[in-house]
Parts: C-alpha cells; structure tokens; sequence
C-alpha cells in the first residue's frame, strides 16, 4: 500500500507499530518523526499520537532510523540498547572541528607514510572495549546545555570519555585519502569520534565525510523505505510490530 493512502487503523497505531525508514541526508531525526506524526495523525483523525525514534542519526548521516508509534515508544530506550552497524568513509590527512563535514578543515597532515599494513594494524587498536570522547559539536548535555553550544560560543569545556564497545572495524576499500569502513559498535559510540581517534592513531588526522547505519538490532536498512519516496507518495512503508 502506498503510505500517503493506506488506511491506518489507529487502534494499532495506539498499541504501538514501528516504521523503517531510510533517513535522507539533510533531514534530523526530528524532521522524520514530526513529518510521520502528522501524516499518521491527519490520516487517523487522532488528536494525539505518541512517536518518536530509537537513536538520533546526524542530519549529515543517512540511513535506517526506527520510528515508534503509541505504545512501542516504550521500548524505544531497549531499541537503542542494541548494536548497531554502519558504513561509510574516513577522509585522511585533514581533522575538523566537529569531526565530520560540518564544519570546515582546520589541520592538514601529511600521509605519505600510510601503507596498508599500518591501515590494518590501526583497526586492530580499535576493536573490543574502548574509551572515546563524544564530539563538541553534538547534542549532548553538560551543566543544562547542548555542547554545540558551547562548542558555537567558543567556549572550552572538558568532555568526560566514556566506554564503547567496537565489535567489528573493517577497512573494505582503501583510496587514499578515503577509507571505506564498516563497523558494528555498541550504543552511544559516535563513528565522528572514532574517526578522529583513528587519524590521531595513524599520525594523519582524519574526520568522518560519510556515514550510513545499515543495521538496528534485529532491523536492517534494507527493508526501509526512503522519505523521499514516500513524500512523493508512490512507495510502500516497512511496519514492524515486534
């Protein structure tokens, strides 16, 4: 059924359903949530409608993003307990403020002395238990403010490390100064960070200049369906009702 037609039952919408949608570059998570609340409510004629998401993906990043419905958003914190897996690419030779493409390049570095063999060693550095700093620019709090806005006002702050888990780092192609990667990582795990940590690793510098989740616990962003489809109204729409 095309969603912008299907006829939603909002007696299920209430016990809880969840949507897989691809997130399309440029859209926050929040942008998807409200986009989808609206139509389900104009569709059902409900007044209100419980919706949200299991895990924030940057509006830079793409990929699956679990939208909860009515009574599932309940399970949304046990959602985002679950390992997630992602591709995407490093860019080596250059950091930035925010680790990724959000902000300009502020360092240059060197990468004549990157061979494949150190590439595979630095990953090694990486897998099991790690520590990692959450980027400045994020929507994390600290004292009752997001850090990016500390991070815009210029104002210095220390950001605690925390424990991660990496369960798999893999380099699937190498093209200097590009490295393209999957991972599968625990909750809480930025990939922004990683990739900073990695270029540091690698005595090159490096920042995240693209990324995609592919999987979310037992979903996979195969079975989604893009925004963009679905605001063109000729595409179907993966319920879950787990």
């Amino acid at each position: 059924m095309d969603f912008f037609k299907q006829k939603f039952n909002s007696e299920k919408l209430q016990e809880g359903q969840i949507f897989l949608i691809n997130k399309p570059m440029g859209w926050t998570s929040f942008q998807v949530v409200n986009k989808i609340r609206w139509h389900l409510k104009n569709t059902t004629g409900l007044k209100k409608l419980k919706v949200g998401h299991a895990g924030t993906l940057d509006p830079l990043a793409t990929g699956l993003l679990l939208i909860c419905t009515g009574k599932k958003t309940k399970i949304i914190s046990t959602l985002q307990d679950s390992e997630k897996e992602y591709t995407g690419t490093f860019k080596l030779g250059a950091t930035t403020p925010s680790y990724d493409l959000e902000t300009e390049i502020d360092k240059t570095f060197n990468i004549e002395h990157i061979t494949p063999e150190l590439i595979e060693n630095t990953t090694k550095q990486f897998l099991g238990r790690i520590q990692q700093k959450p980027p400045l620019f994020s929507a994390l709090k600290k004292d009752g403010k997001r850090l990016y806005e500390y991070a815009r006002s210029g104002k210095a702050i220390d950001i605690a490390k925390r424990n991660v888990t990496i369960f798999k780092f893999k380099i699937t192609k190498i093209e200097l100064p590009n490295l393209c990667f999957l991972i599968r990582c625990s909750k809480g795990t930025y990939i922004r960070s990683l990739a900073y940590d990695f270029g540091k690793a690698i005595s090159s510098g490096a920042h995240l200049s693209a990324l995609q989740r592919t999987q979310s616990g037992g979903y996979e962003l195969k079975d989604a369906y893009t925004m963009e489809s679905v605001l063109n109204n000729n595409s179907h729409i993966n319920i879950k009702s787990k």
